[in-house]
């Protein structure tokens, strides 16, 4: 074991009790997993969706346009279309990245990521578990919470009046 291999296990192992944090939701019971081979997730999704969707990648800040998106409607995953965010829930963190107060009940999954050493609470689809980003405790009210969410793991559906 290199030394630096076990700083960050000790690191890791000193701050796992603050990776408890990550937001513990149940999952919807009428969500059936979609898995497909990587062969046919390469095939579904475009490169870039591919880096991030899933092996966990992230997409510049600034660079998508769903940043500037106002309409009604919804967020749903780039991967399987499921709805995972309402538009009223999205606001401007001034990340660089949409962000959301509130996911729509059940439709996230939560892990903790130590790719940075410290603990962060990764989220990704229910459905196809896709990789969508992080959440933090920054947020607005009523949840405080900010779902930092790569735009490119996500397709907007307009609202139909």
């Amino acid at each position: 074991m290199t030394r630096r291999n076990l700083f960050s296990f000790l690191a890791a192992a000193g701050l796992a009790s603050k990776a408890d944090a990550a937001p513990q939701a149940a999952l919807r019971a009428d969500i059936v997993p979609l898995r497909l081979t990587a062969g046919q997730w390469r095939d579904r999704l475009t490169p870039q969706q591919f880096a991030v969707l899933r092996e966990e990648g992230t997409e510049r800040p600034g660079s998508s346009p769903l940043n500037a998106e106002k309409r009604k409607g919804s967020f749903v995953c780039a991967g399987c279309d499921l709805p995972l965010f309402k538009s009223e829930h999205k606001y401007e963190s001034g990340t660089g990245w949409p962000s959301f107060h509130t996911p729509i009940e059940g439709s996230l999954g939560f892990k903790t990521d130590f790719k940075l050493v410290l603990p962060r609470s990764e989220y990704h689809c229910a459905r196809c578990e896709g990789h969508q980003g992080h959440v933090f405790n920054d947020g607005p009210q009523p949840s405080g919470k900010r779902y930092c969410n790569n735009g490119v793991a996500l397709k907007f559906v307009p609202e139909v009046a």
